[in-house]
């Protein structure tokens, strides 16, 4: 029996990650009372008690409990942005290959990729790595996301019984191109420039759609070489390639709400190409991952305890 803490259990992703443990018989879970959830003492005494602990914080309070978690062995999963391109901390979307895998299984400190992150980095890292996609290309990516990625905030200002006229209407954000997952989707990946990020939010609860498009003429394969070396990496339990690009010509972004799965996708023609992943931005895009990171330390099939269908 594992001893699970959850640092920041009261926000979306905490509420998540619990209610995908909560029926576990394999796990224990450890809660703080409300009066002492955010007390330092309170918490390093946690952190020290645990054998994993998700942290589910803002950034400055992630690193925080790093700090607290210090001298103790527990594995600490961080799903905050604080630690995702920190030296000695593994990447936790282990469908990119065996050595992703290895450090997710064999580390003490993982960062949980963003949520944009999570797709965008799964259909353009196998292209650079295999050299189909160079590391120079002017890379832009469309991504599009339900409300609950805004956290209770953003959910409170959605569900509104009176709300703005402008909610009923999809809305560009990152408009300054700061957007805080771009670090992670150069550095993973190891492009030469960050991309041209255009993120928008709708009046949808959950789920994601995030297109990469690409000019074929500057790639170094063609656009089979593409779905093929998809079809041979991503074949699931979580990731999973998807040849059908979508339904009667249209792509939902809101299709796997409620699931922890990724659908990758190749769409377009023979000069214009779509490279196309759609999944949960509170599943595989954030709680889901988190879980099939846990997972792995714990040496189960990633899949455990998950929603794939």
């Amino acid at each position: 029996m594992h001893t699970i803490f959850i640092d920041g259990s009261a926000g979306t992703t905490g509420l998540q990650i619990h209610q995908r443990l909560a029926l576990r018989k394999d796990l224990t879970l450890l809660t703080l009372p409300e009066e002492t959830r955010k007390d330092p003492q309170a918490r390093r005494e946690a952190l020290h008690a645990c054998d994993i602990a998700f942290l589910c914080l803002p950034d400055a309070a992630a690193r925080e409990a790093v700090a607290l978690a210090e001298g103790t062995s527990a594995v600490i999963l961080d799903a905050s942005t604080a630690h995702r391109t920190s030296p000695g901390w593994a990447y936790g979307l282990p469908e990119l290959g065996p050595a992703y895998a290895n450090a997710i299984q064999t580390g003490k400190r993982i960062a949980v990729p963003g949520c944009h992150a999570s797709g965008f980095i799964a259909l353009v890292q196998p292209l650079v790595r295999e050299g189909i996609l160079p590391a120079d290309y002017p890379v832009t990516s469309f991504s599009l996301t339900g409300y609950s990625g805004g956290g209770k905030s953003m959910i409170a200002q959605y569900e509104a019984p009176e709300r703005s006229g402008l909610l009923n209407a999809p809305r560009q954000y990152g408009l300054s191109q700061t957007h805080k997952h771009l670090p992670e989707m150069q550095a993973v990946i190891g492009l030469v420039n960050a991309p041209v990020f255009c993120p928008i939010v709708a009046d949808f609860y959950s789920g994601m759609a995030v297109t990469v498009p690409l000019f074929r003429s500057q790639l170094k394969g063609t656009p089979e070489d593409v779905r093929q070396l998809y079809a041979s990496l991503y074949t699931g339990p979580v990731v999973r390639w998807q040849p059908e690009t979508g339904e009667e010509g249209f792509f939902s972004a809101a299709a796997l709400s409620g699931l922890d799965r990724m659908e990758i996708s190749v769409g377009g023609n023979e000069e214009r190409i779509l490279l196309m992943a759609r999944y949960d931005n509170l599943g595989k895009g954030a709680s889901g991952a988190a879980v099939e990171c846990m997972n792995l330390v714990l040496g189960l099939p990633p899949e455990t305890g998950l929603r794939l269908e």
